[in-house]
């Protein structure tokens, strides 16, 4: 990814607004409803960029072949599984179901389809600026006061906020020395710019691979009990039954991969070069740079 924030302003100004699955109509996607074969809905959180690029990525090579995808903004991971557990929506194109999410794989499992790992060294860390004096979890609670007591953090049904609660906090005596206060990553995002603007402390949850981890001074902090686990892969999701309705569809998912250099190049032109809401149009200009990534996914598609 290059290293070089652009028009931080452009993608962290617009608020995340919670949307509910009523709001958002995907109870009436005609793929969920039983009705047209060829639509396709896929769900989304905003800010959550791994899914809105990869998403507007899956619906650009499926409507190339005739498809047609809606994109169901949801507000938080737990209305997310809610939704393709009940078959609301068709598909999570960015899952972490192996460690971060796997209590709502452990309760909607059984009626979620794991189609296909496309990245493979996904992680969850907490960082500091770069000019922090900190460097690991093991330190963290002898700097509660130059933090503030203060962890910033996302939305609160995220599985990164849960390993921070319940297992990263505990292993490092981090509990009744900070409070993990969380919001959105829109928020997150928006403290971290001031912060490190300003150049003062602050403690964030972070996340890789992730576009704020070039766009901002920022590096993880050491994790030396491993608290947070190993690395894991992101899948792609769906409804229970999708292989069976759409199995063009579905053969394709299994070989939809993105590596370092490809993932990297996505997020720095959807989140820097295009900016939030622009998706569609940064996927475009994506694949303009790499001719050949679309034709290789579209011929498993027929029209």
């Amino acid at each position: 990814m290059a290293k070089r924030p652009r028009a931080l302003s452009m993608r962290l100004g617009i608020a995340v607004t919670a949307l509910s699955l009523a709001a958002a109509g995907c109870a009436g996607s005609s793929s969920a409803a039983g009705g047209d074969d060829k639509t396709i809905t896929i769900g989304v959180i905003p800010g959550w960029t791994d899914e809105t690029g990869t998403a507007a990525l899956l619906e650009n090579v499926l409507e190339a072949k005739g498809y047609t995808v809606k994109i169901t903004k949801l507000s938080d991971a737990a209305p997310m599984y809610t939704a393709l557990g009940n078959g609301d929506i068709d598909l999570i194109s960015s899952a972490w179901p192996e460690r971060t999410h796997k209590a709502y794989m452990d309760k909607y499992g059984a009626k979620i389809e794991d189609i296909g790992t496309y990245y493979n060294d996904a992680g969850l860390f907490l960082a500091v600026p770069t000019y922090s004096d900190t460097k690991s979890l093991a330190d963290l609670s002898s700097h509660a006061s130059e933090f503030g007591g203060k962890i910033t953090g996302i939305e609160p049904g995220a599985g990164l906020t849960k390993t921070t609660q319940d297992a990263v906090m505990p292993a490092y005596g981090l509990d009744g020395k900070f409070k993990l206060v969380t919001s959105s990553t829109t928020a997150m995002l928006t403290e971290l710019k001031k912060a490190t603007t300003a150049k003062k402390p602050i403690v964030v949850t972070l996340w890789k691979p992730y576009w704020a981890n070039q766009a901002f001074p920022v590096r993880p902090l050491e994790d030396p009990k491993g608290a947070f686990g190993q690395p894991e892969g992101l899948h792609t999701l769906a409804r229970d039954g999708f292989s069976e309705d759409f199995p063009q569809v579905a053969e394709m998912i299994k070989n939809f991969k993105l590596d370092d250099a490809q993932y990297g190049s996505l997020e720095d032109t959807v989140v820097n070069e295009f900016g939030e809401g622009k998706e569609p149009e940064a996927v475009k200009a994506w694949l303009t740079k790499n001719p050949t990534y679309a034709p290789a996914l579209e011929k498993y598609l027929t029209k």
